[in-house]
């Protein structure tokens, strides 16, 4: 008989958190051990003056900087090619990431692949890519984002758009997760607010995949700590973090959308992507997520109004939470409870013993009040395409295996159609 895990492991990224508070970039990254450091900056950021202060720090601190902004927005692998090299030439000791989630993703693929040498698909989760550990830990990073939303700056994965393959997928591993971040709310003034509702619908995915993710208990014991995945299952401190992140994102989303201002609500969708960040670093992601690689990477057709530059592409929240109604309809049999306290978390309001739709239904209200797309359709899809996204989706093994419900190909076939 097999034996079941007993183990689950936390871990987290240093966090300091305020207003101001990435002023103390320059310390934090001194007192780091760093000399010479590399730079990421979001363009956008850039352009708005909000590095200013940040570079500024890091001058302050004597740290020289080697500075980089050829950053894209869900950034394909041709873009993350161009970093690396970057960050190879730079001869520096140290990273650091200024912007949203393909900033800090691609300051973790420009570490990586600068600290221990190799491919970008050498580290590609299998079965896209080979897989390959990291032989030893990377160099310092601090990061410092500025959308309310990714939790990149708490969680080991980095993302990869593969456009000749039609899909996105990532690289996973501990040893990416940075080294400190300061999360300043500050910095979220200049963030459009359909950037805001993207990252932040990001967050609300993150947060309820991760709650309803399988026990960990339920996982075959390992042969050894090293076959351990990152992504365990939900377990009772990972639940905390992601159970206050639901939260947060019921109550403060739709603020943090309308008025720029309002530094309460994004610092605290801020903090919400952190928590879930934590949380889903454990637990991990399921359907939605590998529902919405294929469906960000199969076509580049879709282009948000409310998104700076021109670029065609389907931001990662509302890729993610398009399908997540669908998905937690039929996840909802594997723990009918726990599927009702997350529509009470993020609605904020005492949900019907047996409602199969109340979760689905707190999705898709405030995809709504954020301006999200709500269907497929919306995002250039129709039943032509459902065999390419379910053979994207199928390649997502790593989340899929923490679905509390395991999918079979008709299955994914369902919540496809359902959220067309």
């Amino acid at each position: 008989m097999t034996e079941h895990e007993t183990i689950f492991t936390i871990e987290a990224t240093p966090v300091k958190f305020g207003p101001g508070a990435s002023r103390d970039a320059g310390w934090e990254l001194r007192r780091l051990g760093a000399r010479r450091a590399f730079v990421v900056v979001d363009p956008g950021v850039l352009a708005a003056g909000v590095a200013g202060p940040v570079l500024e720090s890091l001058r302050e601190a004597g740290i020289e900087t080697v500075q980089y902004s050829d950053v894209e927005t869900e950034p394909d692998i041709a873009a993350l090619a161009r970093a690396v090299q970057a960050a190879r030439e730079a001869g520096v000791d140290s990273f650091v990431a200024l912007g949203g989630g393909s900033a800090i993703d691609t300051t973790k693929v420009a570490n990586l692949l600068g600290t221990h040498g190799g491919e970008i698909m050498d580290y590609v989760n299998p079965p896209v890519g080979g897989g390959r550990a990291p032989p030893g830990p990377l160099r310092p990073l601090l990061a410092i984002p500025t959308t309310s939303g990714s939790g990149s700056e708490a969680t080991t994965v980095a993302i990869v758009d593969l456009p000749d393959l039609g899909i996105k997928t990532g690289i996973s591993h501990r040893l990416l997760r940075p080294t400190q971040a300061i999360v300043d709310p500050e910095l979220t003034r200049s963030a459009p607010a359909a950037v805001i509702a993207a990252a932040g619908l990001d967050v609300v995915c993150h947060a309820a995949e991760s709650f309803l993710s399988r026990p960990y208990t339920t996982r075959p014991r390992p042969a050894s700590p090293a076959e351990r995945p990152p992504y365990q299952g939900s377990n009772p401190v990972a639940d905390v973090w992601s159970a206050q992140a639901l939260r947060y994102g019921g109550q403060y989303l739709r603020r943090a959308v309308q008025d720029a201002d309002d530094l309460e609500a994004r610092g605290f969708m801020m903090l919400a992507a952190t928590m879930a960040g934590v949380g889903f670093g454990s637990a991990g992601v399921h359907i939605p997520h590998a529902c919405a690689y294929p469906i960000a990477g199969l076509r580049h057709v879709y282009r948000h109004p409310g998104y700076p530059g021109t670029k065609l592409f389907i931001p990662h929240g509302f890729s993610v939470i398009v399908t997540a109604p669908a998905a937690f309809r039929f996840t909802f049999d594997a723990d009918p409870a726990k599927h009702l306290r997350a529509a009470e978390l993020l609605s904020g309001q005492p949900q019907t013993p047996g409602d199969r739709d109340a979760l689905p239904r707190a999705l898709a209200a405030l995809m709504r009040d954020v301006g999200a797309p709500t269907r497929l359709r919306e995002l250039g899809y129709d039943e032509s395409d459902l065999p390419a996204l379910i053979d994207g989706a199928l390649k997502q093994q790593r989340l899929l295996a923490v679905a509390p419900r395991m999918p079979a190909r008709d299955d994914l076939e369902t919540i496809l159609r359902e959220s067309l």
